[in-house]
């Protein structure tokens, strides 16, 4: 059976095993598919011990975004612009790099949870990896405006320059700005989090005026890791959302990359859904 894994550190929680065996037996494909925990000097070596040993693929999650597109001898164009990649395939000595966040993303606001972006005032919280993979696509929904606010603004403003021309192509306004910039008071109808913050069990990086009445507020976490977020954005009037959803878009989009088949997403979704809400919150 051909061999894929998710590739990350922290790795231990992640449901990307059980979405890809269900894809697998719902699309009658032979694989196998499990966690690789990288050591954070050693994401290159960790990748490589992995083709050597007969794996396919992997997708790839944090903190290595970035070096997975660097390590890449061939990169998407949104790979290349985005400086990250969370898909990689092996094609004999070729590393081919891809990022499916952001159509993941995208799919789970405008498909599930049936939000549309076009003419929206978007706030995506943070500016490294995560945020990276998405803002092409986010960009792409032609929403009035995106703002990209994190703790290091010059990280927030090299990504803006770097998506300057593909904003201006599709009229949106593009900005950065710090995490309490006077320009966040103004609201927003969608606030993505897209920081690792909530893993360290952080709080919400962001004040509440961020959020317009019935806003909905996206947590790229899932599980225990998201709550936080949650119970903020719910405290505060908004529509709360986590991560699960683009986890499962994103996993079809890479299952679609390495065989060539689309699984159905929704039933997928539907099913870990109810697993993880039967979870005790503790």
């Amino acid at each position: 059976m051909d061999l894929y894994c998710v590739m990350g550190n922290p790795v231990a929680h992640s449901r990307s095993p059980w979405i890809h065996a269900r894809f697998a037996e719902l699309t009658g494909q032979p694989l196998r598919y499990e966690r690789q925990l990288a050591p954070l000097d050693g994401f290159a070596a960790t990748v490589m011990a992995f083709r050597a040993g007969g794996g396919r693929g992997c997708n790839v999650t944090v903190p290595f975004k970035h070096e997975a597109a660097a390590l890449a001898t061939w990169q998407s164009p949104g790979v290349a612009l985005a400086g990250a990649a969370n898909t990689l395939q092996f094609d004999g000595e070729d590393i081919r790099a891809y990022n499916t966040d952001g159509p993941g993303l995208v799919a789970d606001i405008t498909r599930n949870a049936g939000v549309e972006l076009a003419g929206r005032d978007l706030l995506l919280i943070g500016a490294g990896g995560a945020a990276a993979g998405v803002l092409g696509p986010l960009i792409g929904q032609q929403p009035r405006r995106i703002v990209i606010a994190n703790r290091t603004v010059a990280r927030a403003q090299e990504l803006t320059q770097r998506h300057a021309a593909l904003a201006a192509q599709a009229g949106v306004t593009l900005q950065a700005c710090a995490l309490d910039a006077p320009e966040l008071a103004d609201g927003f109808d969608v606030v993505v989090n897209a920081t690792a913050s909530s893993l360290g069990g952080a709080g919400v990086p962001v004040p509440a005026s961020v959020l317009k009445p019935g806003a909905l507020a996206l947590d790229m976490m899932y599980g225990p890791a998201a709550q936080g977020f949650l119970d903020w954005a719910r405290a505060h009037g908004a529509r709360a959302r986590d991560g699960l959803g683009m986890l499962v878009e994103q996993a079809a989009e890479s299952f679609l990359i390495w065989r060539g088949v689309r699984p159905h997403s929704l039933t997928v979704l539907v099913e870990l859904r109810a697993i993880v809400d039967s979870v005790p919150k503790t």
